[in-house]
């Protein structure tokens, strides 16, 4: 298995998780736990394979990845009640989903010898697209809108480091673990040590 196939069905794996954990806070049945796992898991690597013209998308390719998605949401279907918290387990099984999901989408791309800034957009789309689909889908205010979190800033950052770092290694590894690395701690310290970015307050009108 080569690295990038790794990348994603580990991907498609926790983000699963992610997408079952919200349907069993949705009370869904067990065709709606797969519904969303499957949506959450494959939906960044989609739209990054249609915008790449990568033909076959990855799951058409190998279906497997959607019986890893299957498989994540009969686990979760069967254990989601053991969770003392399953928003917070969703949160941070989430930061874990973006910050390989972003791995996966930038390894993509750099194997495809795109540009610095294709590398980067895509390895961004990868981390987040799924999770938005999960919670528009669910109707979830999204993870990666939540007011002043570093989540898109944090896939960007980790995205950029691989891209422009790649150039100076002999194989993708080091770059790959290096972005999912960087991608996981700003998101891991916007959540636990509070990291935000600056958000937009309007002025009073003058008089």
């Amino acid at each position: 298995m080569t690295l990038i196939a790794f990348l994603d069905y580990a991907s498609v794996f926790i983000f699963a998780l992610t997408g079952a954990l919200v349907a069993s806070r949705q009370q869904l049945d067990l065709v709606g736990f797969a519904f969303v796992a499957c949506l959450t898991a494959v939906g960044g690597g989609t739209v990054r394979d249609v915008l790449l013209d990568r033909n076959p998308i990855f799951w058409i390719a190998q279906p497997a990845y959607i019986g890893v998605a299957c498989a994540a949401a009969l686990l979760v279907f069967l254990t989601a009640h053991l969770f003392e918290s399953r928003l917070k387990a969703l949160i941070w099984l989430d930061s874990f989903a973006l910050a390989v999901a972003v791995a996966a989408g930038t390894g993509v791309a750099l194997s495809l010898g795109q540009p610095v800034l294709v590398v980067v957009l895509m390895g961004t789309i990868t981390g987040c697209m799924g999770g938005l689909l999960r919670d528009v889908v669910l109707d979830d205010v999204p993870l990666v809108l939540k007011q002043g979190e570093l989540y898109v800033t944090a896939a960007f950052a980790g995205a950029t480091v691989a891209a422009l770092i790649r150039p100076y290694f002999p194989d993708a590894l080091a770059p790959l673990m290096l972005c999912a690395g960087v991608t996981w701690a700003l998101r891991a310290g916007s959540l636990a040590f509070g990291w935000r970015l600056p958000v937009y307050k309007s002025l009073p009108p003058r008089s």
